[in-house]
């Protein structure tokens, strides 16, 4: 190592060293969560087919319109041998057409139905926003949570190898059996596998994240004052602008307007325009011999075309099948807010029974805090019992170790209780429509 560095130039090493600094720094930045929500928005594929889809839209919604702008075409051609007799159509070097739609009610239909795609689209994209920080949220508190748990974790995992250090002197000294010492040694190694759970779901979470953000894995460093407090929805309230159930009703509804207009262009005519310029040529031909007079060069000619339906079997197998589609259409957007409504009911059946949960642990968070403050005063100024046969025993340094294993185990209790109340509580507000609310005071922290 000591030659390599001789090898290597000063300056050259100052620069490697600058950048390991540079990656150390970025490696242990805290990210807040509104940053999280908007990278994981900005490289979503969802997100991303999402827009995809609302371009689509917007070109079908135009292409539907531009059926009334005359479409301009022109062709030439030169033939390859001489014609010899009447060939049916006068020989030109090149045609103009002009073509459009004056009038037309399945037209109508049609443009009104790409209308409404338009919106379900927009529809779909900010539900789709919306998901995407929904899932970025969730992991971004979790991984929060578990970093803080795993700080307790690892204080536990130093009062479970005293407690080891206190049961080995207790048991070499004959004061215990060698079973307390057995016991401790099980107690390290359960909160050993607690730790190493919990630094594995951590990097699990590190992968989604990065996955969700585009960021190096092991990057984000949550910044626990970046989680703005998630609002307390009850589900009795109105839903309010639910972006999917929305984008479902609109595709009803566009599905609908298409199935009528490919109904009624069975039997509704249509007026089209339409204008054709020839300039016809008499070179390697013989076209004038057919006529009276001379072919003439310049040939132009216009007209209103009524288009009537008759008898059309394709035109009214299109119908059927567009008729099938809304009806399925229609069904599914019943189907979305039936479940929407179920999800409401289901999260706000959960959060009660959480909201106690999350009680129960905080309050035993506080008995045991309560308990180890007891033992502590105890070791430091006695219990007050005396020495008597029915005197109380006086606290031990292993009651100490065992107060503090308890009361860090609590504090656990009382943190995934709380994320997993947080978690239920997006979930409603995702439901409820209030997703882009949170989001816009997520953004204003």
């Amino acid at each position: 190592m000591t030659i390599a560095k001789k090898l290597l130039p000063f300056g050259f090493r100052l620069v490697i060293g600058a950048a390991l600094a540079v990656a150390s720094t970025v490696a242990s930045a805290q990210v807040s969560l509104s940053t999280v929500v908007d990278l994981a928005r900005r490289n979503s594929n969802a997100v991303k087919l999402a827009e995809s889809d609302v371009n689509k839209a917007n070109a079908v919604l135009s292409q539907t319109k531009d059926v009334i702008i005359p479409t301009v075409l022109f062709s030439t051609g030169v033939p390859v041998f001489p014609q010899v007799g009447f060939t049916g159509n006068p020989p030109s070097i090149w045609t103009a057409t002009v073509q459009s739609l004056i009038f037309g009610v399945p037209q109508k239909r049609y443009i009104d139905a790409a209308r409404f795609g338009l919106q379900a689209a927009s529809s779909k994209l900010l539900d789709a926003r919306e998901q995407v920080a929904l899932e970025a949220s969730t992991a971004y508190i979790e991984l929060d949570t578990i970093e803080r748990e795993l700080a307790a974790a690892h204080q536990q995992e130093g009062f479970a190898e005293r407690l080891v250090a206190i049961e080995q002197e207790r048991a070499e000294a004959g004061v215990d059996p060698l079973s307390e010492l057995l016991h401790a040694r099980l107690t390290a190694a359960e909160l050993k596998l607690r730790r190493q759970h919990l630094e594995t779901r951590q990097k699990t979470l590190s992968t989604q994240l990065a996955a969700l953000t585009g960021l190096p894995v092991g990057s984000i460093t949550p910044d626990h004052a970046s989680i703005p407090e998630i609002p307390r929805l009850k589900g009795n309230e109105p839903p309010h602008n639910l972006a999917g159930v929305h984008a479902a009703q609109l595709i009803a509804r566009s599905r609908m307007l298409s199935a009528k207009g490919d109904r009624e262009i069975n039997y509704m005519p249509q007026l089209s325009f339409g204008a054709q310029y020839n300039r016809n040529t008499t070179l390697l031909n013989n076209v004038d011999f057919y006529f009276a007079n001379p072919l003439p060069a310049n040939n132009f000619s216009s007209g209103i075309a009524i288009e009537v339906p008759v008898f059309d079997m394709g035109r009214r197998a299109k119908a059927r099948e567009s008729a099938a589609d809304a009806l399925r259409a229609k069904i599914e957007a019943e189907q979305a807010e039936r479940q929407n409504d179920l999800q409401i009911e289901e999260l706000s059946d959960s959060i009660r029974e959480l909201d106690t949960q999350a009680e129960i642990a905080s309050l035993k968070q506080q008995i045991a805090g309560d308990q180890l403050k007891s033992v502590l005063a105890e070791l430091e100024l006695g219990n007050g019992s005396g020495v008597g046969p029915n005197a109380t025993p006086q606290q031990s340094p292993k009651s100490e170790q065992l107060a503090r294993i308890e009361e860090r185990q609590k504090l656990q209790d009382a943190m995934d209780a709380e994320f997993e109340l947080a978690k239920a509580r997006l979930g409603l507000l995702r439901a409820l429509g209030h997703m882009e609310d949170w989001l816009h005071e997520l953004h204003t922290k």
